[in-house]
């Protein structure tokens, strides 16, 4: 019998609002102390040793994901300019790889394919050399950049409107703190002596990092962007918190610390970011908190000009903006949610955005707008109805009248489904590249011919082997939650080894929190449950923004514990009507969602069989209380200021699962971090499942040593540590391991 590490215990004290509380293993949260690194260590080699029995499973899903993946291929082309871009996938190789290959003329829309010969590669054989593209130029392989680092991420990513310049972002540490360089594609405006020229090989030119210009600028956010000519870069910086709180103006081929400081936000709840329109007109500095918003613009004409606001903050209105031309005047479409509590779309005179509004699309209250994209001939909105994503498009008027009262809606037959816009950087482009997919349909590149009304299907997801949608099934169900509120859920099977009224091995997953929505998808490693004969099911609690933004109101602050009695209500559910029983029940979620998973565990341990709780957010209370740490005055508008308010704290401190683990038979648990996680550190889970072994649970802690908030960064490292969780799963769940 293994015996489970045992944390030192050393008391701190902890006093707030009259309460005083006494965490023993706070000390842990001192990363860089060989105390802390020994006793994750140890924690490893014990779930190490107590899940070598899932080692020959964990190798076989891990086979079955890599055997249904088509490793070497290639997304769909978007046109941007005189180039069609695109990303490549080599069988072996972690990372993907950025390409582009020259249009064929100014009217060429229709993305380029590579037709293989079936002799050269077939459905069975990805191992050959990967086709190219006439005048295929790689400009960044992720591969080559991420060489001797354990961990590599991709945080920017611009080019310059004539296709000469890249700027890209880099962090080889997990942090998100990104290194900016600028690498040369070809002769510009800021075409430095000295660089060199690019290599080309069977007819693939390859730009490396003897092509970057000497500008480097470390320690940025992500987001970052070159001006339309390429003489400037506008980044933004954060705070001690982490907050990105500055926008900089940089001149390339000038010193980085030359930087002008373009705008700094001092509200601590807010944070910002850049962007620029699509038409090409405008920057933007985009302000936000989790209630309030705030966009500035400046016209790329002018990039060393001023910024200026086109509504102030108001207190509770959120608001984004898009350019549009209608006849020639320059207007802008504002989607806002002041008294329209779903938003509405309204458009104003770019020159008076705080005049006369004209309403494009009112407030509905069934209906939760979330976007708009404008370009030169059309509008595309995305908004969500009945739990579910759906995507129109309208006209530009031409001569400066009315917009369409009702927009075309693109339909779809699936019961369950999610679509969305996907990349689409043109402002002339004649059609709406979108993506669409649910549990049982492979994710579909579609491209939405505007005037012809007509979908033509780009590519399909592929799923290689014996891969058959007809075996599967999606459908919904509706659980009652305590106060008699209708919470639903997903669900999806192999319906030949499910069988409707016999409790079968389930997961429930869930969030919850920031108005996210867990919208179906398909996952080719998720078929390695299914074809074992699990469930898979979301339960869409409130706190996610599936049914609008009541929904999400309903599930935060001084209503958080909503989200968890409906994940509760979820699963009793689905046992009481025979989908599952209580030893078969794995509970899942991450980030907030773990969370969720902490607070269940304590409200309804004999629910579940297993929890698997991925970067969980399990001591909020600490977390949320210390405004010097990393986002936390940011997340006081979502779950409320337990520093300042005492019933904040008691309500809090009422579900947080650290200090509510109390005597109890707890399932088995697996509690997955990373020790350079930003944004929910390591030391939370590693305090819990300390806590936990306390009172006698059967809890493990698995702590990726490079990686950030999203785990391992390489597509087979990914792989494997999903198969790791997916083995424990199944265990947990009493499924089959054939």
């Amino acid at each position: 019998m293994l015996t489970p590490p045992e944390a030192a215990k050393v008391p701190t004290e902890r006093i707030h609002h009259g309460d005083h509380y006494v965490d023993n293993y706070e000390w842990m949260r001192d990363k860089e102390s060989p105390d802390t690194l020994a006793h994750l260590h140890t924690e490893n080699a014990f779930t190490s040793a107590r899940t070598s029995h899932l080692t020959v499973l964990q190798e076989q899903i891990f086979e079955e994901i890599k055997a249904r993946t088509q490793e070497t291929d290639l997304s769909v082309p978007v046109r941007r300019g005189q180039w069609w871009y695109f990303n490549r996938t080599e069988e072996g190789k972690q990372y993907s790889i950025h390409c582009r290959a020259p249009i064929t003329g100014d009217d060429d829309w229709t993305p380029p394919t590579i037709a293989a010969p079936e002799s050269e590669v077939t459905a069975a054989d990805t191992s050959a050399a990967p086709l190219t593209l006439p005048g295929e130029q790689i400009l960044l392989d992720d591969n080559v950049e991420a060489e001797g680092n354990d961990f590599y991420s991709l945080g920017s990513f611009s080019l310059s409107d004539d296709g000469t310049l890249l700027l890209y972002g880099v962090d080889v540490e997990g942090d998100e703190r990104y290194t900016l360089r600028v690498r040369q594609l070809g002769d510009s405006p800021t075409s430095t002596a000295g660089i060199a020229t690019a290599t080309a090989t069977d007819g693939v030119t390859r730009f490396s990092s003897a092509n970057d210009l000497p500008d480097e600028i470390p320690g940025t956010a992500a987001g970052a962007l070159l001006d339309a000519i390429g003489n400037y870069v506008f980044y933004t910086t954060v705070d001690d918190a982490w907050r990105p709180d500055t926008v900089w103006r940089y001149e390339l081929g000038t010193a980085a610390a030359s930087a002008v400081q373009v705008f700094h936000e001092p509200d601590e709840s807010f944070w910002v970011g850049v962007g620029r329109s699509r038409s090409g007109k405008y920057l933007a500095i985009e302000a936000g908190s989790r209630l309030t918003s705030e966009t500035r613009l400046l016209d790329m004409r002018t990039p060393t000009g001023d910024f200026e606001v086109v509504w102030p903050r108001e207190v509770g209105v959120e608001y984004d903006v898009e350019h549009v031309v209608v006849g020639t005047q320059d207007r802008l479409l504002i989607v806002h949610n002041k008294n329209a509590i779903n938003f509405e779309l309204v458009s104003v005179a770019a020159d008076d955005a705080r005049g006369e509004r004209r309403i494009i699309l009112p407030h509905n209250e069934a209906v939760r707008l979330e976007g708009v994209e404008a370009f030169r001939e059309f509008v595309a909105i995305e908004y969500r109805r009945e739990g579910l994503t759906r995507v129109a498009v309208a006209m530009v008027p031409k001569h400066g009248g009315r917009y369409e009262d009702t927009p075309h809606e693109l339909q779809f037959d699936d019961e369950l489904f999610t679509v969305g816009l996907s990349s689409n950087p043109e402002w002339n482009q004649p059609s709406i590249r979108l993506s669409y997919g649910s549990f049982v349909t492979p994710t579909i590149v579609y491209d939405y011919l505007v005037d012809e009304n007509e979908l033509l299907l780009r590519k399909q997801q592929p799923v290689l082997g014996r891969f058959d949608p007809a075996l599967y099934t999606q459908h919904r169900e509706w659980a009652t939650a305590s106060d008699g509120t209708r919470v639903p859920i997903s669900l999806v099977y192999r319906n030949d080894l499910v069988a409707p009224g016999t409790p079968a091995p389930t997961v429930l997953y869930g969030y919850g929190s920031y108005e996210i929505s867990i919208d179906p998808g398909f996952a080719v490693g998720r078929l390695s449950l299914l074809d074992r004969g699990i469930i898979f099911a979301v339960a869409h609690v409130r706190g996610g923004g599936e049914l609008g933004r009541t929904w999400y109101e309903g599930g935060k602050k001084l209503h958080k514990r909503n989200t968890f009695t409906d994940f509760v209500a979820c699963a009793r559910h689905l046992i009481d009507i025979d989908t599952t029983s209580s030893d078969r029940l794995v509970a899942e979620g991450g980030s907030a969602g773990g969370l969720l998973m902490g607070a269940v565990a304590n409200m309804a341990p004999q629910l579940f069989s297993g929890i698997l709780a991925v970067v969980p957010f399990v001591d909020p209370l600490t977390s949320i209380l210390d405004p010097s740490l990393p986002l936390t005055v940011i997340e006081w508008d979502e779950w409320g200021d337990p520093l300042h308010n005492e019933e904040v704290y008691y309500y809090m401190k009422s579900y947080s699962p650290l200090e509510n683990v109390h005597d109890t038979h707890y399932p088995r648990i697996l509690a997955v971090t990373s020790l350079n996680d930003t944004r929910v550190l390591y030391v939370e889970p590693a305090k819990w499942v300390a806590r936990l072994r306390e009172v006698g649970a059967d809890a493990l802690l698995k702590t990726e040593m490079a990686a950030g908030h999203g785990g391992v960064s390489g597509r087979y490292d990914a792989w494997r540590e999903r198969a790791f969780t997916y083995a424990w799963t199944v265990d947990a769940a009493r499924a089959s391991a054939h």
